[in-house]
């Protein structure tokens, strides 16, 4: 059986920590990024938007990139940043989104969970293009102006999948994976300039295709919603909760800072001690 996990609204609840204020990330980090242009992909949602609002609040000017142009905008206008309406998988619409960037957030991805034999190629395609060559032709498109001014973060938003595998997702977990290897080689070759190039690699994290994925496998395995959180997603993970997508982008925030000039070439799991076991 194939599924695909679509954003839907839950009225089950997850345990959970409080999230941290927009406003107050900057502060927690020392962080300003006045004067800085950032882009973000698949900022109309979930880690996207948390990455947008934390840039935005650090003082960036935020191009917030997303395929749903409703959220983006809100998103856009709530932060006081820019709307680009863009399908990644069009490689054409990269040469549209701006070049003077100083900070990229590489975050827009899909998902598609099926057994290799029952695998779509068409939709392995599909993920491969915005979630590996989407990022390389942005990245392409704004390390000379990172070059030029000889400061630049390119943050890749990977996962605990682009370091450890699972079942069924075979094209997330290839992506993933060549995202890595992307970011690993941008930062060998923006070292002379300034600019560095980090994964950082959530567990799961609390987000509308996150739940909705628990959902559907209490339906399709006939359990509740929190065995299948505690049994299934988090079954590896020590500590027993969904990450909120605040703290991905404090991480994220973390890596624009004053602090972490000599970070570069790395991953940073925040997965719970996942790859601890």
């Amino acid at each position: 059986m194939t599924l695909l996990f679509p954003a839907m609204t839950s009225e089950f609840t997850f345990p959970h920590t409080p999230r941290p204020a927009a406003s107050t990330l900057s502060a927690a980090h020392g962080t300003d990024l006045s004067g800085r242009a950032a882009l973000v992909t698949g900022g109309g949602s979930g880690i996207g938007l948390a990455c947008a609002a934390a840039l935005a609040a650090a003082g960036a000017e935020v191009h917030v990139v997303d395929l749903d142009a409703e959220k983006a905008a809100a998103v856009a206008d709530a932060i006081g940043g820019r709307v680009h309406i863009a399908d990644l998988a069009d490689a054409a619409v990269i040469d549209t989104l701006p070049q003077d960037v100083d900070i990229l957030v590489n975050n827009a991805g899909l998902q598609h969970v099926a057994p290799l034999p029952e695998f779509p190629p068409e939709r392995f395609s599909l993920m491969q293009q915005v979630m590996v060559t989407a990022p390389f032709l942005l990245i392409r498109r704004v390390l000379p102006h990172m070059y030029a001014g000889g400061w630049g973060r390119v943050i890749n938003i990977s996962s605990v999948h682009g370091l450890r595998a699972s079942a069924y997702k075979s094209a997330y977990v290839t992506a993933k994976h060549a995202l890595e290897g992307l970011s690993k080689v941008t930062a060998i070759e923006g070292a002379p300039h300034g600019v560095t190039s980090n994964c950082v690699n959530p567990g799961y994290v609390r987000t509308s295709l996150v739940e909705s994925q628990i959902h559907d496998q209490a339906a399709a395995h006939g359990i509740s919603a929190g065995d299948v959180l505690s049994d299934v997603l988090l079954s590896r993970a020590p500590v027993k909760r969904l990450l909120e997508a605040e703290e991905v982008a404090a991480a994220a925030l973390w890596l624009c800072g004053p602090h972490t000039s000599y970070i570069t070439g790395a991953s940073l799991p925040l997965d719970g001690g996942w790859g601890a076991n």
